[in-house]
């Protein structure tokens, strides 16, 4: 895992950018996976203003994003596929054809995530995905578990998954209980992986991601066996890692 230290979330979200935006310049055609909650969203904004410059051209990018609240539709505004419209895809010139995001609105947990893998397999697996890290260690909605998951599928949120997703909704009872979410073996099987991390509440899990043993209750230590993971956090992120 190559290791980018940043000086604060800032420096952490335009490092980012730079990064996505040479994958988009040296291949318009990229297939990227997309993360959302709230460590992206400097990063996606500062995409967004290179792509108003003209210096980052999106129409002809696809996006899988990474997971999605079961139960809620597309137009709900506390559904991922909202919160991407709102900070990113309306924001630049991708085609919303090419977007996408598990359709948390059926009900039939199968089909959604069968539907989903069909799509992200079609595509040829991202060329580029970009994570975040939940505090106990998860990536997209994969919780810490005996086993590493496969393909996409439904999950139970645990309780602090929950408790950190809330200031996102107006208390904590509205936060859905499930959601669907692109398994373990998906998201290894992207050609380059790029994962985000910011503050001090995130400095354990970072560790553990970097430093621990492999293994499923902290899911994204997967990333140690991947071929090329990049690891981009600020310094608080970073306090409890050697220094490289």
């Amino acid at each position: 895992m190559r290791i980018i230290r940043t000086k604060d979330y800032r420096d952490m979200s335009r490092k980012a950018a730079n990064v996505i935006s040479a994958q988009v310049i040296l291949k318009p055609n990229s297939v990227l996976g997309l993360a959302t909650g709230t460590t992206p969203i400097g990063t996606y904004e500062q995409l967004a203003e290179w792509n108003h410059k003209g210096d980052c051209d999106f129409s002809q990018v696809s996006a899988y994003n990474l997971d999605e609240y079961r139960g809620l539709t597309h137009e709900d505004p506390q559904s991922y596929h909202y919160f991407m419209r709102q900070n990113f895809f309306d924001k630049i010139n991708i085609d919303l054809a090419n977007t996408h995001v598990p359709d948390g609105a059926n009900p039939n947990a199968d089909e959604a995530c069968s539907e989903y893998d069909r799509i992200v397999r079609e595509a040829g697996y991202p060329d580029l995905q970009l994570l975040g890290i939940g505090r106990n260690g998860h990536i997209g909605f994969n919780e810490p578990d005996d086993h590493f998951s496969k393909g996409t599928h439904c999950v139970d949120l645990t309780e602090s998954t929950i408790q950190a997703n809330s200031r996102l909704f107006d208390n904590a009872d509205d936060v859905p209980r499930q959601a669907y979410t692109m398994g373990v073996q998906t998201i290894m099987y992207a050609r380059s992986i790029l994962i985000l991390a910011s503050g001090p509440e995130k400095a354990q899990a970072v560790y553990d991601m970097c430093f621990g043993p492999v293994t499923p209750q902290c899911p994204a230590s997967i990333l140690q066996l991947h071929t090329s993971c990049t690891v981009i956090a600020d310094e608080e992120a970073l306090a409890l890692c050697p220094e490289a």
